[in-house]
């Protein structure tokens, strides 16, 4: 790597680290040059997200952005139009959106397509999601949503291990490992997102039907992991599989979330 790529990949571990309870353990786990790629993925999707969720930014707004930033991803992406897009919002949007190109920049470029690919499909996916207000009315609603902002990393992080050392993956489970991790993150935000008028749940639903939806995703995230062979990957896999199935289980007994002493717990127990 030359100095710049350096200090690029060191500020996008800062920043992941700043991002991500979930993935940022797991992929600093990773041997190179999964760790920098599956890094680099994760900023990009994540860069988007944070426009999907912004709480300042009005709906309109975040269309274009995201409409915008899907197409110039399935172009040469062009750092200057994408500055000169956000350059009117750069003092609502965060580090990890303001520096998108830079996470582009250090994805290897036998991968990179591929994620700039799933980074695209997301972001369109996250505008039309955001044209709706987020109205889940059927299943499908629910399935077509976490589909979009969380199904494809599944789908984006199976094709980087097939790029890695030809790990072939089903495509339908890395779908459901990312329904899995979405359905757990609503269910322990499904107050503050009803605060901000937000509700996931299809009509005639109630908790119990999303625990059910997220206990079947998981069982397909189970299955998943169990068509891997490669240590390094199987790690970082279960780290968040084992955190969500945990997750579970602590908000079955009423509580929030996991205490940190169970999070390396289970940490522990994946790595040991």
């Amino acid at each position: 790597m030359t100095r710049k790529q350096k200090e690029l990949y060191k500020d996008a571990m800062r920043v992941l680290k700043q991002t991500s309870r979930t993935f940022y353990i797991p992929i600093t786990l990773l041997k190179p040059p999964l760790k920098k790629t599956v890094a680099s993925a994760y900023l990009c999707m994540r860069a988007i997200d944070e426009i999907e969720d912004h709480e300042e930014l009005a709906s309109d707004t975040k269309i274009t952005l995201l409409t915008k930033v899907s197409e110039m991803l399935q172009d040469s992406f062009d750092p200057n139009a994408y500055h000169e897009l956000i350059q009117p919002h750069l003092d609502k949007l965060p580090e990890v959106t303001i520096r998108l190109s830079d996470w582009l920049l250090i994805c290897p470029e036998g991968i990179l397509d591929k994620v700039k690919e799933a980074t695209s499909t997301m972001a369109s996916g996250m505008a039309k999601w955001v044209g709706k207000n987020f109205r889940v009315s059927t299943k499908e609603d629910l399935d077509d949503y976490t589909y979009y902002v969380a199904g494809l990393v599944g789908v984006m992080l199976s094709d980087i291990w097939y790029w890695y050392d030809g790990t072939e993956t089903d495509h339908d489970l890395a779908i459901g490992f990312g329904r899995g991790l979405q359905a757990v993150n609503m269910l322990r935000n499904q107050d503050e997102d009803q605060e901000r008028g937000v509700n996931f749940m299809p009509k005639g639903w109630d908790r119990s039907d999303l625990f059910q939806y997220a206990t079947t995703n998981l069982g397909y995230a189970e299955q998943y992991i169990e068509s891997l062979n490669t240590r390094n990957i199987i790690i970082f896999c279960k780290i968040p599989y084992k955190l969500a199935e945990k997750t579970l289980a602590v908000m079955k007994d009423g509580r929030e979330k996991m205490t940190r002493d169970e999070v390396n717990e289970v940490v522990d127990q994946v790595t040991g």
